[in-house]
């Protein structure tokens, strides 16, 4: 099992995510879950990105 996993709405996917301006497009939403928040890592450091209950989001280390 990896240590990295993803909503299973985006592995379902049938399509990769969209792409706009040479990236790929996520909806926060379905990233977090109904938790609102997911964690994300980059070069090893764990970060968290969280939706507020005003609808903002906030990436945390």
């Amino acid at each position: 099992m990896n240590a990295f996993t993803r909503p299973a709405d985006l592995r379902q996917a049938s399509v990769p995510p969209v792409t706009e301006s040479g990236g790929p497009l996520y909806d926060a939403r379905l990233l977090v879950g109904d938790q609102a928040t997911a964690r994300i890592v980059l070069d090893g450091k764990v970060y968290t990105l969280r939706i507020t209950k005003a609808g903002k989001l906030i990436l945390t280390k």
